[in-house]
């Protein structure tokens, strides 16, 4: 496995928009730079005391991008954000081929989906809603409940599939690349506020993203949405961008 995927995402951040502030919070990291802002899921898997991200103020958007590729999972929640700042703009992202605005992409698989097989890796409870018509769902959880499957299962299940729906944290932990190798012969969606509404993802196997484009935050309504307090889409637009649509532009 290499870095191209997240390199490739890293060097078309531009150099010259400065942090202005970085929130941190339980559930999500906010990134605000001048007109940008940009979310991704604070991974925090051992419960440890949020750091401070004052460090980070004035520098450059590109160089706290490449955060995304650090192991230490709070600088990547925060490199994550910041490179999202970029890619998920809502001005950016219209300009781009077949992006769509959607009130909730997870009713469109319903029919999709019907007498398929799926796997999700994480829990997305809604879109779980709109399944239930699938010959079979698996659930992959680093962190099983009863009947999910570990999160190691995926190399057995994912190739298996007809649909996989992988959530964007991946991107953050840096699984999404194997992720979506192992899941070549499925129609794979990245989906959720962490995924980077980039074109260049399906160079890597995903056929969908489903993601979020945020409106500019306040600080206070940035505190309100990293402590998961309130509906990601109250502040943002839902959009979606299949391979299909952008191809054919």
């Amino acid at each position: 496995m290499t870095w191209e995927l997240y390199d490739r995402l890293i060097e078309q951040v531009p150099s010259d928009i400065k942090i202005d502030w970085v929130h941190m919070g339980k559930t999500w990291t906010v990134v605000h730079a001048g007109p940008y802002c940009g979310l991704a899921v604070t991974i925090n898997e051992q419960d440890l005391v949020l750091p401070s991200w004052k460090k980070l103020i004035g520098t450059d958007l590109q160089s706290a991008a490449e955060l995304c590729k650090s192991w230490d999972f709070f600088e990547a929640s925060a490199g994550a954000a910041a490179l999202n700042a970029w890619y998920n703009n809502p001005s950016r992202l219209f300009s781009i081929p077949g992006m769509q605005p959607t009130k909730n992409a997870f009713s469109d698989y319903t029919a999709s989906v019907r007498q398929k097989k799926a796997a999700i890796i994480g829990h997305f409870y809604n879109l779980e809603k709109f399944l239930t018509g699938a010959a079979s769902i698996s659930v992959l959880e680093r962190k099983p409940w009863p009947g999910d499957y570990p999160d190691s299962a995926c190399e057995y299940l994912l190739p298996q599939q007809d649909f996989v729906f992988i959530t964007g944290s991946a991107f953050v932990n840096k699984t999404l690349p194997r992720l979506l190798q192992l899941s070549s012969a499925a129609r794979a969606i990245v989906l959720g506020p962490s995924t980077p509404m980039s074109p260049t993802l399906f160079d890597y196997g995903a056929d969908e993203l489903s993601g979020l484009a945020p409106d500019i935050l306040t600080p206070e309504q940035a505190e309100l949405v990293s402590e998961g307090n309130i509906k990601m889409s109250s502040y943002g637009t839902r959009v979606r961008l299949r391979r299909e649509d952008f191809s054919r532009r």
